[in-house]
């Protein structure tokens, strides 16, 4: 009865977005490729690569019905691989203008998004939602290093609503004294001189940033970087970017990590394009602990509507599949 309550609570929680699109017939379908998944709501259309770059939501397909909008970068919610704080002799970049003046190294991977090639989601469908539930298994440790550790990436729609729910839980084989992974969230943005886009919104900052700001290169820590302070964490962990519709300001395309205090890193810097990195967990971990984050990442027409729709799930580190049903945990 519990469990019926609270997978009750949760879909009335994210049946509609202040009463957007209440008139429209629900609708959700899904159509699977040998390439890729395709899922279409009344209010989103959105497609899952099973081959080539994967993980996440492909590049270019989260289209947003009501504005005609579509994401700008490489994919939403995308994963890399798993790290600790300190140079190594491996193969991560030191190069400033990348990674920025911040030691770190590779503890798995290899990155999965280029570098997996494929994956085989599994496609569970209940009552007004579907699910995709992606797996991998890492498989190049760093030196010290063993491989094994697993990645569980699950993506939730819904009709009536302009966003998916997400999360990722990763199982460690290794015992790390701070070990944390690395995501695009949302995802980057591609722009030349901000023709795409009008402004960027982080939570942590006081105010928006106008598209002028990334015209130039610069570094991760260079400007706009978020590092975790004990006592400091901030009320909701928002990162947004308002697209161009028609050459005018459009709907704003937002990636809020449901649990601020999780993210341990994150930068907002231009190199080529605008990269959108998260930097989770950073935690002593034993072997075989497991741990991940959840999200809600789509479209919305103003900042407080992105903070109503944050703070009914505030906390929250996880989805929870149960036959028909979905929670948030």
């Amino acid at each position: 009865m519990e469990l019926l309550r609270v997978s009750l609570f949760v879909g009335v929680l994210f049946s509609a977005l202040e009463g957007a699109m209440a008139d429209t017939p629900a609708r959700l379908t899904v159509k699977e490729s040998a390439d890729a998944i395709e899922i279409e709501t009344d209010a989103l259309q959105a497609r899952i690569n099973k081959k080539g770059y994967v993980s996440g939501v492909a590049a270019g397909s989260l289209l947003d019905k009501k504005s005609g909008a579509r994401d700008l970068g490489f994919g939403l919610h995308i994963m890399d691989f798993l790290m600790a704080p300190g140079w190594r002799d491996d193969d991560y970049s030191r190069e400033p203008s990348l990674h920025g003046r911040l030691p770190k190294h590779n503890v798995e991977g290899p990155q999965i998004c280029t570098q997996a090639k494929e994956l085989k989601p599994e496609i569970l469908k209940g009552k007004d939602f579907v699910a995709l539930r992606l797996r991998y298994t890492f498989h190049q440790p760093g030196k010290g290093y063993k491989a094994g550790s697993t990645w569980t990436q699950t993506l939730v729609f819904q009709p009536g609503v302009r966003y998916f729910l997400c999360s990722e839980q990763i199982t460690s084989v290794n015992e790390v004294d701070d070990l944390f992974y690395r995501i695009d969230m949302p995802g980057h943005v591609r722009h030349k001189n901000g023709d795409t886009f009008t402004q960027v919104y982080l939570s942590y900052l006081d105010k928006p940033i106008p598209a002028r700001a990334f015209k130039e290169d610069f570094a991760p820590d260079a400007k706009y970087l978020y590092q975790r302070k004990e006592g400091k964490i901030p009320q909701r962990m928002i990162r947004a970017y308002q697209v161009k519709v028609g050459g005018k300001p459009g709907p704003w395309l937002a990636g809020m990590t449901l649990d601020p205090g999780m993210v341990a890193e994150a930068w907002c810097h231009q190199r080529g394009y605008i990269c959108f990195i998260e930097e989770l967990y950073r935690h002593k971990v034993k072997a075989n602990e497991t741990f991940g984050a959840a999200y809600v990442v789509g479209w919305f027409d103003s900042v407080a509507e992105m903070e109503r729709v944050y703070d009914r799930a505030r906390g929250k580190r996880t989805i929870v599949l149960d036959r028909n049903s979905f929670r948030l945990e």
